[in-house]
């Protein structure tokens, strides 16, 4: 009798454990249940946005198939507390391969936050399973356990699906899809490099500057522009400056070097005295003889003998071979009795010689909002870490957000994680041009970018490489790759629906 008496007791405490759990309502609609062919299509509108679950704990949703002699429970849905989700975070990450495929074959439907988030908590539920006689029967009941730590489940109560009546017109099914995004390394410390050029006008063999001299006046302000620019940011600490000077090819090499050298030193005492920047900062280098700003003019020009030209300055060593006697310069020289070598010598050997100026910097860290703010005048000062802190300041997929992230990736075009987060925004605006650029740049694939490339291939109607793709994703532990292979089967499924409707 006392054994029963507890058991009692505890029945009648149980509706009040459950709530200590998590506070709010949990809303279940029923949508679909519906037996086409051999298939039994389920969905279920789950809404739990206001509902706050205690840290440690979870609740977990079970719909269960259920006839007079027979049931089947289907993958839950999980609505975990703060500490509860994180603990299940960490565990998946820790998972071996091995232990991944385990997971995966037992996984919840879906896991969501059940704490205040940006994340949608309202899902959703679309399963397809093969058709079973006892089916016919049955109803769909939502069992929950209200602290996921092993007590027997509860029944939610809900309406019987198996009343729901549903048109029987058959309408193309229009795909979900669930992207995922990368987490970007912190960097943790951000050195950049700042270039600037200057064509400057010398008096003919001399290296010292004149600032009102031809040119001069407007290739002096680029360099001082940059300079200030940088001096002016707060966020910026200058560790060197590299003065370079490059020569044209003309003339032997050492005169050339002590040509480019003496203009480079000029250029720095011009600069000098502008910035309060200590002198030891500033390096002055030879640039070297500059072919490559030669070969760049002649295949942007029409010149005569334009692909000889082209053709020496790509074959033909710059150094002088002693066994043959022969150089890159003499070669010109002796091209069409030298007649594009004049040419050039008059058009394009001035506009060679140059001065660069590299300044090598450091750029302070910066929180979600200042870089929010940051990202709209100096994203070069931003990782991709803080670029991808402010995306998420956005409503996700609105346009503030795909603009940061298509920022980050004209920042830093050959990065994988800013190409796969870059596709990703496009598609989730529905571009799938762009989307398939960025993708073009990724080398590394990753579950991530085999998860975007599956949702690009089935948004172009390739139903076979997006199930390559999703399923190589989804082995590798991407919850968004099931789920797209869900969409997969749901839209294949309603192609084979619509063509035995027009049959």
């Amino acid at each position: 009798m006392k054994m029963k008496a507890i058991y009692i007791l505890l029945i009648l405490l149980a509706p009040a454990l459950a709530m200590a759990q998590y506070k709010g309502k949990i809303n279940v609609t029923p949508l679909k249940l519906e037996q086409k062919g051999d298939s039994l299509y389920i969905s279920i509108d789950i809404n739990m946005q206001d509902v706050r679950v205690d840290t440690r704990r979870s609740v977990e949703l079970i719909p269960v198939l259920t006839a007079p002699e027979m049931e089947k429970a289907l993958p839950a849905v999980l609505l975990k507390g703060k500490s509860n989700y994180h603990i299940w975070q960490r565990k998946l990450t820790l998972m071996n391969r091995k232990e991944r495929l385990g997971y995966l074959q037992d996984a919840p439907y879906t896991v969501a936050k059940g704490f205040k988030s940006k994340d949608e908590r309202r899902i959703t539920y679309n399963k397809v399973i093969p058709f079973e006689a006892w089916m016919k029967d049955a109803r769909l009941d939502i069992r929950k356990d209200v602290c996921g730590c092993g007590n027997p489940p509860s029944i939610l109560e809900v309406s019987q699906l198996a009343q729901v009546q549903l048109e029987k017109i058959v309408v193309p099914y229009t795909v979900t899809p669930h992207l995922a995004y990368i987490t970007p390394e912190v960097e943790a410390v951000k050195r950049r490099e700042m270039s600037g050029e200057a064509f400057l006008d010398f008096v003919v063999g001399k290296t010292d500057i004149l600032p009102d001299y031809m040119n001069n006046p407007g290739e002096l302000q680029k360099i001082t522009n940059m300079m200030a620019a940088l001096r002016n940011d707060p966020a910026v600490t200058v560790k060197g400056i590299v003065v370079s000077g490059y020569a044209s090819p003309e003339g032997t090499l050492k005169m050339n070097q002590t040509l480019s050298e003496g203009r480079a030193k000029a250029l720095t005492d011009y600069l000098v005295p502008k910035f309060d920047y200590p002198e030891n900062l500033y390096t002055i280098a030879f640039g070297g003889e500059n072919w490559a700003g030669l070969l760049e003019k002649v295949e942007a020009s029409d010149m005569k003998h334009r692909e000889e030209v082209i053709r020496t300055l790509t074959t033909v060593p710059a150094e002088i071979n002693y066994r043959t006697n022969n150089s890159r310069k003499k070669s010109l020289m002796q091209l069409a009795a030298g007649v594009p070598y004049r040419f050039m010598l008059k058009e394009y050997f001035p506009h060679l010689r140059k001065a660069v100026c590299k300044v090598d910097y450091e750029v302070r860290g910066f929180n979600a909002e200042e870089a929010r703010e940051v990202i709209k005048t100096q994203p070069q000062n931003l990782s991709l870490n803080e670029m991808y802190m402010a995306a998420n300041t956005y409503e996700a997929g609105s346009p503030e957000f795909t603009g940061v992230f298509e920022t980050a990736a004209r920042m830093y075009p050959s990065d994988a994680t800013a190409n796969v987060n870059a596709a990703s925004a496009a598609l989730a605006r529905g571009d799938t041009v762009s989307a398939g650029h960025y993708l073009e740049k990724v080398e590394t694939p990753s579950p991530e970018y085999d998860n975007t490339m599956g949702v690009l291939m089935l948004l172009r109607d390739d139903y076979r490489q997006a199930e390559e793709y999703l399923t190589r994703a989804a082995a590798s532990g991407s919850p968004s790759a099931s789920r797209n292979l869900e969409e997969l089967y749901l839209k294949l499924d309603n192609i084979r629906q619509l063509r035995e409707q027009d049959n």
